[in-house]
């Protein structure tokens, strides 16, 4: 598996397996599959793997936006959906300011809405008249990003893409992509992206020499891996 991973890639998937953010094993997933890894964005709560999390956040949307010919455009505003998305929203925006000389808002929104003070169910910068780039950990069925999308339309804003922490790569039970899903709503191809995707997984397992890991994930793969992109992409 010819695949190259950038050294922030490499950060994230030690320090995940460091706290049990990330496992390699046997797990029972909502769709009922059973899957050989198992990836919990909420165990990265330390300031340490927090930062490690936004600076690839950061990087990955720095490399993004630099491509000549990249499908995510430039954007005014990073979106968290509550609860876990606030942290991320403010930490990448301070680290695409730091490390990558980006000036950019960010935003989020209320589980309840709020009737007094500044009110409303939306908090940070305005998105109205703004591109919005959400950043969310792993997309399922994709309903809390079709919300987040929903929201940001009603108060005037344009969703031009999405960062996940972790694209699994796989076909939903009706055989389609939700990612594919998706990146329709926000702009067409290229429009959702990740840190991490299953093959970068499967590069370090190789990397690593972890034999019998590498084999669960590549079964994994053949029965369940989009099979319609380049497996060495």
């Amino acid at each position: 598996m010819a695949r190259h991973l950038q050294p922030y890639q490499t950060d994230l998937i030690e320090q995940s397996m460091s706290v049990g953010a990330l496992k390699f094993g046997s797990f029972i997933l909502k769709s009922g599959r059973t899957s050989p890894y198992f990836f919990n964005a909420g165990l990265l709560s330390t300031g340490p793997l927090l930062y490690t999390l936004a600076s690839a956040y950061a990087s990955t949307i720095s490399k993004s936006l630099s491509l000549p010919s990249s499908p995510l455009p430039k954007f005014d505003v990073l979106f968290g959906p509550a609860y876990k998305g606030i942290s991320l929203a403010a930490c990448t925006a301070l680290l695409l300011h730091k490390a990558h000389s980006f000036d950019i808002g960010f935003a989020y929104d209320r589980k309840e809405p709020k009737d007094h003070g500044e009110g409303g169910s939306m908090v940070g910068v305005s998105v109205e008249g703004k591109k919005v780039l959400i950043l969310d950990d792993v997309m399922t069925a994709g309903t809390a990003i079709r919300g987040a999308i929903d929201m940001i339309k009603k108060h005037g804003g344009e969703v031009v893409g999405v960062v996940l922490i972790l694209d699994r790569e796989e076909v939903g039970k009706e055989g389609g992509s939700t990612v594919k899903e998706v990146e329709e709503l926000v702009g067409g191809p290229g429009r959702v992206t990740a840190i991490l995707k299953m093959r970068d997984l499967m590069a370090w397992l190789e990397k690593s020499g972890q034999t019998a890991s590498l084999e669960q994930m590549q079964e994994y793969w053949e029965k369940y891996g989009i099979k319609d992109i380049e497996v060495l992409a």
